[in-house]
Order: structure tokens, then sequence, then C-alpha cells
């Protein structure tokens, strides 16, 4: 069978992604704060540049296709996914800037320093755990779909040992860590929005891959747990 591999990004695309991101990572910190002069923001960017900065460095490394594959929806992606991602986008895009203009400008929340410390935690495991369930699976993709032309099989290595959506659990650590990390107990409001349409999508996606992917369901019964070992 013939493997086709998606197309690469467009120098213009991957320029855009490269000026827009950090650019609206900027508006997204501080537009709600309204100004600049806010050194919880600056350590929040610095935190988040680095962090992703390092995990791009080491997918070019290991796994460079994964960029082919996560640069845009791939036809065949599920239309009930796509409904998902549309409910979970608002919610995503809100975090940052509620939690901004909790801490840096209304001052809603009192969060302790030890907290906040947890943020960063949790934000830095779950970008680790992602970059590492990246690492090992090049069928990583932002849709729910078979990749038939890719010849997709079962991944079981690295992370998808213990638990057979990582990445889904590495999203659901940045969630709870973007708002943490930021001071807000507000903008998990949002994060738990878009954590509980992730475990939804994680039980459709289970489903699918149970019906359609051959090998899974053995996988499945090996490998109990879809994200947290001993309870689901």
């Amino acid at each position: 069978m013939s493997v086709s591999e998606p197309e690469p990004m467009s120098r213009g695309t991957a320029l855009a992604y490269a000026i827009g991101l950090p650019l609206a990572l900027l508006a997204l910190v501080f537009g709600p704060v309204g100004r600049l002069d806010w050194p919880p923001g600056w350590v929040f960017i610095a935190f988040v540049v680095v962090a992703f900065a390092a995990s791009a460095l080491i997918l070019w490394r290991i796994n460079p296709i994964i960029y082919r594959a996560r640069s845009r929806f791939q036809p065949g992606t599920k239309h009930w996914d796509k409904i998902l991602l549309w409910l979970m986008l608002p919610a995503m895009v809100a975090e940052i800037p509620l939690a901004t203009l909790d801490a840096g400008r209304l001052f809603w929340s009192a969060v302790p320093f030890p907290i906040v410390v947890l943020g960063y935690a949790l934000l830095g495991a779950g970008i680790a755990l992602s970059t590492w369930a990246q690492a090992v699976n090049r069928f990583f993709e932002p849709g729910v779909r078979i990749q038939r032309e890719r010849g997709q099989h079962v991944i079981t290595s690295g992370p998808y040992a213990i638990v057979r959506h990582p990445g889904y659990v590495s999203a659901l650590m940045i969630f709870a860590g973007l708002a943490l990390a930021l001071a807000s107990w507000w903008a998990l409001v949002p994060a738990a929005w878009a954590s509980a349409l992730l475990i939804l999508r994680t039980h459709w996606e289970d489903a699918l891959l149970h019906a359609e992917l051959e090998g899974y369901a053995d996988y499945a019964r090996r490998t109990r747990f879809r994200l947290v070992p001993g309870i689901w």
C-alpha cells in the first residue's frame, strides 16, 4: 500500500504563523490589562515562548513530519469533531485574556503564590507530555479521522503505553495550568468548558478507533485507560 503524506505548509503560511502567533499572544496577555508594564505577563510570555520553542526544536529533530500533519485539518476529518472544536475554540481563546483581565486589572481573584507555581508546573508538564506524544506518533493530527492514505496504525510506545490518549491529557493540563499560572480562578471556567468537551471528544474518538482502526481493540484491552490510569 502506497503512503501519501500531507502537503507541507507553504512559506507564506509558515511566516504568518511565525509572526502572527507571538503578536496574538502579546495582544491576548496585555490587551485586557491595558498596559505593558505588568511583570507577570512578561514572565508568562517568556515561559510559554521558551517551552514551545524547545518543543518545536525537539520535534523538528525527532519527528519533522508532524509539522505537515498538524499544519491544517486534513480531508476526512469527522464532522462531529469540527463541531466540537468550534465549541471549544471560544473557550480556548478566551482563557488567557480573561485571566489577565482578572489578575492584571480587575483583581477578582486572590490566588496564592504556590498555586501559581503549580500552574506553571502543570503548563510545563503538559507541553512536555504533548511533545513526547507527538515525538512517537506521526499520526498526531489536529482533527479526528482514520488516516488510511498515511498507513495509520496503532502507536503503543512512549506515553501511549500508559494511557490511550496522552495528547488529550496534556491539553487538560495546559488548560488548567494557563489559568493558575496567570493567577485567575475565573479563567478556570472556560478551561473547564474546554476540558469537558475534550473528554467527550476522547470518548467519541476512542469509539471510532475501536470500530475502524485495525488492532486498536487489542491495544485497548492491554492499555485499559483513556486518560487517567486507574480511573478512566
